[in-house]
């Protein structure tokens, strides 16, 4: 599978919480890795989704937020993924930052120079990726 978002993470599917129109799958990405998706029910049941599934998780870049102090906040997102910036390219507008989560998993993020700059993102500091669970699509192989 070829796609053009940066973050395609593989992983297993360790839980899975059913609605009455989503569902909330937790992946183990190995290492201790976790990330939540919701996904709409149909969707869960049409990729036979269940504990123990094999799937690839699929982020766009822009769609990580980044967080470098967290300062007492709590946030509505279901995946606040603590790690460390691993590499930073910058652009003329934006720059893309690679954060090492402590199981070896690597997200991507692409935010404004202004922001990288702000949050003082250099190799080694230490980050959060905030991803929404519904910005989490995710697949099965075929």
């Amino acid at each position: 599978m070829k796609v053009s978002a940066r973050n395609v993470l593989e992983g297993t599917v360790s839980a899975l919480k059913e609605g009455a129109v989503n569902a909330e799958v937790d992946v183990s990405l190995g290492g201790g890795d976790k990330l939540a998706a919701v996904v709409t029910l149909e969707s869960a049941r049409s990729l036979g989704l269940v504990v123990g599934t094999k799937v690839v998780a699929v982020v766009k870049a822009p769609w990580v937020m980044l967080a470098t102090d967290g300062s007492g906040y709590r946030l509505s997102a279901r995946n606040i993924l603590a790690g460390t910036v691993e590499s930073v390219e910058a652009g003329k507008v934006n720059v893309e930052v690679t954060l090492a989560l402590p199981g070896g998993t690597r997200i991507t993020s692409v935010v404004t120079k202004e922001a990288a700059t702000e949050l003082g993102l250099k190799l080694g500091v230490k980050a959060c990726a905030v991803i929404k669970a519904s910005s989490v699509i995710l697949g099965v192989p075929a």
